[in-house]
């Protein structure tokens, strides 16, 4: 398995230290501040683990301060309502007694019902691309761009080839979307009955992942990361169907507008057949550095 996959594995194995409170440990790989990503899929795991048969669907989250990666986080749980079809929970992220990110998440049990869903994008399939990592790790010091993500070169817990190859000049273009096709890199126990949401605590981590650099796409042109202040704000997603999550899912992200140094993002998960499996919005921080 990989490593990374395996220790996003370990990181979601929460310490129960009260019935609604756990701790969790971070990733060390992602610099002095939490990503995202893994605190969403933390408070996600330890929400479900104070009620038994329902499914997560959605999330509501806000990002309220910066977490430090170097501390331990502590969630703690408000189980808000368990009815007969949904249930609610509330998760507060805490670090230094402080809350660092909040979160509401519904459950729902399994129900028959009417199905419709908009077609997948007619994009490459995954076997017609190269990985990401691969990709960036080729480019020449001499072909290094300073749009380039940082983490576009590290081993990742999902595997990434983006339909716009790295470092051509159609991904070096002004544009609002960006659709990759990822899978997670590991193994999991199919049998288990905390494996959907143990699945959509993957897929939450994922929907984080190059989300909101996705805001400065049409500005390429003028700017580059370097330049820019980015910072998630708020995040939701909505799970329709089960998550084949070690299978290659298409990551669509698309942007829709920008203005008071925010962006809105948009992106829709779709399996390799073309079923919408899973939808995520987020506002981010998209703020011009002042110049020296």
């Amino acid at each position: 398995m990989n490593t990374r996959a395996m220790r996003l594995l370990n990181l979601l194995q929460l310490e129960q230290v009260d019935d609604n409170l756990f701790r969790a440990e971070n990733e060390p790989e992602n610099g002095q501040r939490i990503f995202g990503g893994q605190v969403i899929a933390q408070a996600l795991i330890a929400s479900s683990r104070t009620l038994d048969g329902y499914k997560m669907h959605s999330c509501h989250a806000y990002f309220l301060r910066p977490g430090d990666n170097n501390k331990p986080v502590l969630l703690d749980v408000e189980r808000v309502r368990d009815g007969r079809s949904f249930a609610m929970r509330r998760v507060v992220a805490i670090q230094n007694g402080q809350a660092i990110f909040n979160m509401d998440i519904s459950f729902h049990i399994d129900e028959h019902g009417f199905q419709h869903s908009e077609p997948m994008p007619n994009v490459p399939t995954p076997q017609e691309l190269r990985p990401d990592d691969e990709v960036a790790k080729a480019l020449d010091a001499s072909d290094a761009d300073p749009r380039l993500s940082p983490m576009a070169k590290l081993e990742r817990p999902f595997e990434m080839r983006s339909v716009f190859q790295i470092g051509s000049v159609e991904w070096a273009e002004n544009r609002s979307w960006s659709p990759v096709w990822i899978r997670y890199r590991g193994e999991l126990d199919l049998s288990s009955d905390e494996t959907p949401n143990l699945n959509a605590a993957l897929l939450a981590y994922a929907s984080d992942m190059g989300l909101v650099s996705t805001g400065f796409l049409p500005h390429q042109s003028i700017t580059n990361r370097s330049k820019l202040q980015m910072a998630s704000l708020d995040h939701s997603l909505w799970i329709y169907r089960d998550i084949p999550i070690t299978k290659w899912l298409l990551f669509h992200k698309r942007t829709t507008t920008a203005a008071n140094s925010r962006a809105l993002v948009h992106a829709d998960f779709f399996s390799e057949e073309g079923v919408l499996i899973a939808t995520t919005t987020q506002e981010g921080l998209l703020r011009a550095r002042e110049e020296s």
